[in-house]
């Protein structure tokens, strides 16, 4: 509740890029989750913790390749939840089963990294997630072997920033958090823990 709370005072400035205010998440894993990490794991040296070095979203719009629009739409929303201009994603080979030709528009995605990395990951734990209807949490098993995390979203309504009213169709999207420094799939989901991304307690 805590979190939500100063969350919400904070919203208005998360997509400024110029901000200076150091995002809580940031000063969280400097002042609590790094010291909390060197003892878990026994490391003298704390520039050896784990840390995030960025995350991807991305949307997969197969329907832009009939109607270029529904991705001028994904690119909007994309843009509006991440405060990031989306770059497009293209074909990098022609696919005739679904009439996909090379260098086709087939998605976008969107790289952060830095202060705008952080304040994503605070709205997503505190805000977006715990709107997802029923929700139990997030699979445990979506890592991989580099200990990079991977969450699928069913729809872009979680996210405050959306007007649902404005939703022409539903758009889910991948989140990869890519994870530095991780030795084993442990190690990051003890990060990720400390971060407060809350894993289901039952295996997928």
């Amino acid at each position: 509740m805590e979190a939500k709370q100063e969350y919400a005072r904070n919203a208005k400035s998360h997509c400024k890029a110029d901000s200076k205010m150091t995002p809580r998440l940031l000063e969280k894993y400097r002042k609590e989750i790094t010291p909390k990490m060197q003892e878990l794991l026994g490391l003298k040296n704390r520039y050896a913790v784990p840390r995030l070095e960025k995350i991807v979203i991305n949307m997969g719009v197969g329907e832009a390749i009939t109607d270029i629009k529904i991705l001028d739409k994904c690119m909007q929303e994309l843009g509006l939840i991440t405060g990031q201009k989306p770059i497009i994603r293209r074909a990098k080979k022609a696919v005739s089963n679904f009439k996909i030709k090379k260098g086709q528009p087939i998605g976008c995605k969107v790289t952060l990294r830095r202060a705008k990395m952080y304040e994503f990951l605070d709205r997503l734990v505190n805000v977006a997630l715990p709107r997802i209807r029923d929700f139990r949490g997030v699979s445990p098993d979506s890592f991989d072997k580099a200990g990079n995390y991977t969450l699928g979203i069913s729809d872009q309504a979680i996210f405050p920033e959306i007007d649902y009213d404005k939703i022409v169709r539903t758009q889910g999207m991948d989140i990869t958090i890519v994870i530095k420094n991780s030795k084993s799939i442990d190690w990051s989901r003890r990060l990720l823990e400390l971060f407060g991304i809350p894993f289901s307690q039952t295996k997928t």
